[in-house]
């Protein structure tokens, strides 16, 4: 039998065989110094207003991940991350259903852990609600951040309520987490109070005229300088390229330009990834569950390019 390793499990295994982690990457909580990149899974979607169901997000991506363990160069890059990086998959954190609550405590606990270990971060939903404890923790660590967050929806809504995948960036901007006034939102379709909005948003009809390449540039010249946390609901590609989410919303990206853009912000500092809100039981031959898997895996080939080019200063960046 082949032999597993940090790095993970080889290419000689079947890569349906034994899919219990993200990409074959070894499931560990051990943040061992030689661990560099951390997949942590958040199966939570108590905070969802429309169809429930991306608490089974985590696993049905790991699940689709496979599809993509044949390949030992993700195209069109011209390395392999997993040179550069060791990544580890951390496996879903726990928390008490009947209290909802408890999921903050969860996702902070174990995020501090982390990123107090020096790791680079990508989380795994879930609804959108939790990336608010993630940017908690990720200020704790980085100080006031830029926010690059793709949605259909602005999750801006004014809400007392915080436990609410629709409340989560107007809670964020009042706690000081992230600085609105250098932060963008990329696919916006649905209805937001333009007065009081003081993000930036490239609405979905803008992002599908303008070029890849103008994109990236608003982008970059949005976030300046300050360390980036980059957010992705899969809610921001249309429903033909994402029917498994619990908003779709028609007219939205595609999956080919999304991936370009993404690919385009491999030089701003970004100190944290997730993607959230994958609903796999209104999915249709793991379309959702693949996509988000292969955008998740584009994150690790930003930070394994980082790595490559000697760009670490993102993951070395320090709260002031």
């Amino acid at each position: 039998m082949a032999k597993k390793n940090i790095i993970g499990i080889p290419s000689d295994i079947s890569m349906y065989a034994n899919q219990f982690s993200f990409f074959s990457r070894s499931l560990s909580r051990d943040l061992k110094d030689k661990v560099d990149t951390v997949l942590m899974g958040i199966p939570f979607d108590l905070g969802t207003t429309g169809r429930p169901g991306a608490r089974y997000g985590p696993k049905s991506i790991r699940m689709a991940s496979s599809n993509h363990c044949w390949e030992d160069i993700r195209w069109p890059w011209d390395f392999n991350t997993f040179d550069y990086i060791n990544v580890i998959d951390y496996g879903d954190i726990d928390y008490i259903p009947g209290k909802p609550e408890s999921v903050v405590e969860a996702i902070q606990k174990n995020a501090d852990k982390i990123l107090s270990a020096d790791k680079t971060l990508i989380s795994i939903g879930g609804d959108h609600f939790v990336t608010l404890p993630l940017l908690r923790s990720h200020h704790k660590k980085y100080g006031k951040m830029a926010l690059v967050h793709f949605d259909a929806h602005t999750d801006c809504v004014p809400n007392t309520q915080v436990i609410n995948h629709a409340s989560m960036f107007y809670h964020a901007s009042n706690e000081g987490l992230i600085e609105p006034k250098h932060s963008i939102q990329i696919g916006i379709r649905t209805d937001y109070d333009r007065k009081s909005h003081e993000f930036q948003v490239i609405d979905t009809t803008a992002a599908n005229d303008l070029s890849v390449s103008e994109i990236i540039q608003l982008i970059q010249d949005r976030v300046d300088n300050l360390p980036v946390y980059l957010t992705f609901d899969i809610d921001c590609l249309d429903p033909a390229y994402a029917p498994g989410t619990g908003t779709p919303v028609v007219g939205g990206m595609t999956t080919e330009k999304v991936l370009k853009i993404i690919r385009g912000l491999k030089n701003i500092q970004t100190i944290g990834f997730d993607l959230v809100e994958v609903s796999p039981q209104y999915d249709h031959a793991e379309i959702t569950s693949l996509a988000g898997a292969t955008i998740i895996l584009e994150f690790l080939y930003i930070v394994g390019y980082q790595k490559r080019t000697n760009k670490v200063e993102n993951r070395l960046f320090r709260k002031p």
